[in-house]
């Protein structure tokens, strides 16, 4: 008895510390921090993008320091990551698709302006399978960079495309409310 109630005891303080070191939502783990150059980023939250009631991906929002607040995340000259790790297979249509809608619901008129560099992210994008990532990373002085399935595809220098590819989930009209409300830790 004294064995099982040991072992319990250390499963769940393993538990306990594994919490304290990443994000969990719907069977993704995220770590708690990122390296983005020389400056440590924290998660700052997860949100789950569904569509029909459909799991597609888990968010992972890493900033500099936590906020709440969507327009200054958007806006910041500082560090910033998004994670989309999905938890089904994509087509890049499907991808592209969302994307577009999400740019013309959040920021038209930035979608008219940087449409060159919409033009090549999409041609840059590729079809993903359950568990692959979409990585956004966006440095000042550098751009936006994108990375997929582990694999760097793409920078877009200046910060006009990053504050339109961020506000896809924290503008006025994300995927979905939940989706926004995780990354922004509500």
């Amino acid at each position: 008895m004294r064995k099982i109630a040991l072992v319990v005891a250390i499963i769940l303080g393993l538990a306990s510390m594994l919490s304290l070191y990443a994000g969990t939502l719907a069977g993704v783990t995220l770590p708690d921090t990122a390296q983005v150059g020389n400056a440590t980023l924290v998660l700052n939250g997860l949100g789950l993008r569904t569509k029909y009631m459909i799991k597609v991906y888990v968010a992972g929002l890493y900033l500099t320091q936590k906020s709440s607040d969507p327009s200054a995340i958007i806006k910041a000259e500082a560090p910033k990551r998004m994670v989309m790790h999905f938890v089904r297979d994509v087509s890049k249509s499907q991808l592209t698709d969302g994307f577009t809608d999400s740019f013309n619901n959040n920021t038209p008129d930035a979608a008219k302006t940087l449409k060159a560099e919409v033009d090549r992210f999409f041609s840059a994008l590729d079809a993903v399978k359950d568990g692959e990532e979409l990585v956004f990373t966006y440095i000042p002085g550098t751009g936006t960079t994108f990375a997929e399935a582990g694999k760097e595809k793409l920078t877009i220098s200046g910060p006009a495309f990053a504050e339109m590819l961020f506000s896809v989930w924290l503008g006025p009209k994300p995927p979905n409310a939940g989706l926004k409300k995780g990354i922004l830790g509500q």
